[in-house]
């Protein structure tokens, strides 16, 4: 990263796409459906359309998030239709922590990164992650909330152990279908 780009830092949070529905298993080991998997794919080639491709990601244990992480990654390849950039691999990072998170074990976890990472995508859970949204940026968050694939954009120009609620106005969203 060079120096100008030190002053700001993009954090990308991305709500898991279309799980199953709760059966009598476990929360945390529900599934993608099928619609779930094309629409992280679309959030993948948004991402790589817009030059937002992550240095790191932090995302959640659960198994649909971990599938919605590796369909994004899958969009962001470029594959046609999608024509989107590669770019190069990102720090992976699963955290337990970010399921059932509320938005400070949220800002906890992103708080963790490197100083030198510029862009960091966040897939978790709601309420969580739509309520950190909010808390960055109280005046443009969605009040109803991220749906499911729902990517919101939030820049800040402080380094990531300083980001504090107010701290990165959003300045892009978008809902993924695929």
């Amino acid at each position: 990263m060079t120096d100008g780009e030190a002053e700001t830092r993009t954090l990308v949070l991305l709500r898991h796409a279309k799980a199953e529905q709760p059966t009598t298993g476990p929360d945390v080991e529900r599934r993608l459906t099928a619609r779930g998997h094309a629409d992280a794919a679309a959030a993948g080639a948004w991402l790589a359309r817009r030059g937002l491709l992550p240095d790191v990601v932090i995302c959640s244990a659960a198994r649909r998030t971990r599938q919605t992480w590796h369909d994004v990654a899958l969009g962001m390849t470029g594959s046609p239709p999608e024509g989107g950039p590669a770019g190069t691999a990102p720090v992976v990072r699963y955290a337990a922590a970010a399921y059932e998170a509320h938005p400070d074990d949220l800002f906890d976890l992103v708080r963790t990164v490197e100083p030198e990472a510029g862009t960091v995508l966040l897939v978790a859970h709601n309420p969580g992650v739509s309520l950190l949204s909010a808390l960055l940026d109280p005046e443009r968050a969605d009040r109803e909330g991220l749906r499911t694939s729902d990517l919101v954009v939030h820049r800040a120009a402080v380094p990531w152990a300083e980001l504090t609620p107010g701290a990165a106005p959003i300045v892009d969203r978008h809902i993924a279908r695929g």
